[in-house]
């Protein structure tokens, strides 16, 4: 993975998307199994699943508090106030802190439900 997909809400509450880079370093995070690639770890809160039913449409909404986002099955998008729409699909990471504002609408555009793993992250 070399990105991941962020949105946030700038000063006056609009939502934007942004691509964040995701940097690598060699470590050995379980010897004694050779070396492998990582990122620096980020602070979490807790987990959890949310399975959403097709045809699902979540109006404007700012995100609840600071989440990552794992789309494991099921096809959707995402619109910031700015009118860009990203697509939603499995293997899309998204962090959403697009805490305060109009925040952004959320849409399940496939047939099947959709499965997300959530990460709340601290502040």
């Amino acid at each position: 993975m070399e990105s991941y997909l962020r949105i946030y809400a700038d000063g006056d509450g609009e939502s934007h998307f942004e691509d964040v880079p995701v940097g690598y370093s060699e470590i050995d995070f379980v010897p004694p199994a050779p070396p492998v690639s990582m990122s620096s770890f980020e602070p979490a809160d807790q987990f959890g699943f949310e399975v959403v039913p097709p045809g699902w449409h979540g109006e404007w909404h700012p995100a609840p508090g600071r989440v990552l986002a794992v789309y494991l099955s099921g096809e959707g998008e995402i619109e910031a106030s700015d009118g860009e729409v990203r697509a939603l699909s499995p293997g899309t990471v998204l962090v959403a802190e697009d805490t305060h504002g109009k925040g952004h609408v959320t849409r399940v555009t496939g047939s099947t439900e959709m499965s997300v793993v959530v990460v709340q992250l601290p502040d």
